[in-house]
C-alpha cells in the first residue's frame, strides 16, 4: 500500500506588519505499486500517433517502432487503445464501432495492436482536437477505468480553426493525463505545452527518429509505475487569509492556482494526477492579516488526499518578530524555486522575443536566464542556453545571441524551461 509523507520548508518569522507567508512543501510517495493493480479502479492507456502527411518515411517507420515498443511496456490486464491521428482521429485498435473502445492487454491483443500499427500510412492534415476528443470518448466507454493516461506524438503544427484545440483541451482537463512529444522541428512548443500542462503531463522534443523508441518506452514505464491513480493537494487557510498561489515547482513547474476546487469555504483541492514512488515540491504562498509582535498563527494546512482520506499533512506557520536577524532570512528552498520559476519565464520570453526579431529584449531575457541557471545550479538549462547564446559572464548574465542556431536546440531549451533542479534538503 502506498505511503505518503510531507515536509515543510519555510522561514516562519514575519516582520512587524508582515503579511505574506511562503513555504515549500515536499510530498513523498513510496510503495505506489503498479497502475491499475494496487489502487482503486482499473488503468487505461491510449497511444496516439500522428499519421498526417507530414510524417516522412523515416519518421513514420520510427513512430511505428516506438509505438510497438510502448505496447510492450503496458502491463497485462491494462485497458488500452491505439489512435491514428491526422485531420481526423481514427481508432486503429481495437477494431470496434460500438461498445467499449478499450480492450484488455494480453499477448493476443498486444500482437494484434502491433500489427495494426504496422499498417499506418501518412496522409492528411493535423487536427489535434479530434485526437483528444476520441481519447476522451474511448476512456468514457469503459467506466471502471479510473486511471486514464495517453501518450501523444506529433510532428507538425495544428491546422484547425482558432479555438477548436482549446475547447478539446478544456473537455479533457481533469479527465485524463497526457504526456506529449514532438518529433523534429515543425511543431509548435507552446501549442503542445498547453496540452501537456492542462492534462498534467510532460512535453519534450525528440530531435530525431532514432530517439523515439527509447522516449516512448520511458514514458510508458513511468505511467505503469503510477500505482496511485489520483491525488489532490488540499490547502486550508484561515478565515480572512488569501491563497496567493499554489505551484508545483519540482520536478516540473505547473501553476495550479486557477485549478482550485472548493471543499469548503476555507479549503480547496488542487489536482496532482497519478503518483509513482517519487517526491514532488509545491510552493504555497498565503497572505494573512498582520498580528502583534510575538503572536503566532497557522497560515496554511497542506494535505495530500486520496478521495476523502488525508494521507499526509504539513503545517505552514507564521510568527511575528522584531528581530531582523530572523525576519530578514529567506528560506533556501523558497529562494531556490522562486529563481527556477523566474528562469522558466525568462527563457520563454527570451525565445519569443528572438523569434519576433527583438534582439535587445532577447539578449536581456536570455542573459537573465543564464544568471538564474547559474544561481540555482540548473546545469541542464545552462547547457541548453549555451547552444543559443555565447556567455561572457554567468554571474552578470552578460551574453551575445549566436548568429546561427539550430532550431532543434531552441526548441529543446524551450521544452526544458519548465524542468527544475533540486537542492539538497536538510531536515526541517
Amino acid at each position: 500500500m502506498a505511503e505518503f509523507s510531507a515536509a515543510v520548508y519555510q522561514n516562519e518569522f514575519l516582520p512587524d506588519g508582515g503579511t505574506d507567508v511562503n513555504a515549500i512543501v515536499t510530498v513523498t510517495c513510496s510503495g505506489a505499486g503498479t497502475a491499475g493493480q494496487s489502487g482503486s479502479g482499473d488503468a487505461g492507456e491510449i497511444i496516439i500517433v500522428d499519421t498526417s502527411g507530414s510524417m516522412g518515411p523515416a519518421t513514420m517507420a520510427a513512430a511505428k517502432d516506438a509505438a510497438q515498443a510502448a505496447l510492450a511496456e503496458i502491463v497485462d490486464g491494462t485497458w488500452f487503445a491505439v489512435i491514428a491521428g491526422a485531420d481526423r482521429a481514427m481508432l486503429a485498435y481495437p477494431p470496434v464501432t460500438s461498445g467499449p473502445g478499450l480492450i484488455r492487454m494480453d499477448a493476443r491483443t498486444r500482437a494484434e495492436a502491433s500489427a495494426a500499427i504496422s499498417r499506418f500510412v501518412g496522409s492528411g492534415g493535423t487536427a489535434i482536437s479530434t485526437w483528444l476528443e476520441l481519447a476522451g470518448q474511448l476512456f468514457a466507454s469503459v467506466p471502471q477505468v479510473a486511471q486514464r493516461h495517453a501518450l501523444l506524438l506529433t510532428d507538425g503544427e495544428n491546422r484547425e480553426r482558432q479555438g477548436r484545440l482549446d475547447e478539446a483541451i478544456r473537455r479533457a482537463t481533469g479527465y485524463f493525463q497526457c504526456d506529449c512529444r514532438g518529433v523534429g522541428t515543425d511543431w509548435q512548443v507552446a501549442e503542445i505545452r498547453r496540452i501537456a500542462q492542462a492534462l498534467l503531463g510532460t512535453v519534450d522534443i525528440i530531435p530525431g527518429p532514432d530517439q523515439m523508441r527509447a522516449a516512448f518506452q520511458q514514458i510508458m514505464r513511468a505511467s505503469m509505475a503510477r500505482g496511485v491513480a489520483d491525488a489532490k493537494l488540499r490547502v486550508w487557510a484561515p478565515q480572512g487569509a488569501q491563497i496567493l498561489f499554489v505551484r508545483q515547482v519540482a520536478p516540473t513547474l505547473e501553476d495550479l492556482t486557477s485549478r482550485r476546487v472548493p471543499v469548503n469555504p476555507l479549503t480547496g483541492d488542487y489536482p496532482t494526477g497519478a503518483w509513482s514512488d517519487e517526491s514532488r515540491d509545491y510552493h504555497v504562498a498565503v497572505r494573512v492579516a498582520a498580528k502583534a509582535l510575538g503572536q503566532e498563527q497557522l497560515a496554511a494546512r497542506v494535505q495530500l488526499a486520496l478521495g476523502d482520506e488525508v494521507v499526509a499533512q504539513g503545517l505552514v506557520k507564521a510568527k511575528w518578530s522584531n528581530n531582523s536577524a530572523l525576519t530578514a532570512q529567506i528560506d533556501q528552498q523558497v529562494a531556490h524555486y522562486t529563481g527556477q520559476t523566474e528562469l522558466a519565464q525568462a527563457i520563454q520570453e527570451g525565445l519569443a522575443a528572438k523569434a519576433a526579431g527583438d534582439e535587445a529584449t532577447a539578449t536581456t531575457k536570455l542573459g537573465r536566464a543564464v544568471q538564474l541557471a547559474a544561481e540555482t545550479g540548473n546545469e541542464e538549462a545552462t547547457t541548453k542556453l549555451r547552444k543559443v547564446v555565447d556567455i561572457d559572464s554567468e554571474v552578470d548574465g552578460t551574453v551575445r545571441l549566436k548568429r546561427v542556431v539550430e532550431k532543434a536546440d531552441e526548441m529543446a531549451l524551450d521544452t526544458a524551461s519548465t524542468k527544475t533542479t533540486r537542492i539538497r534538503k536538510d531536515p526541517a
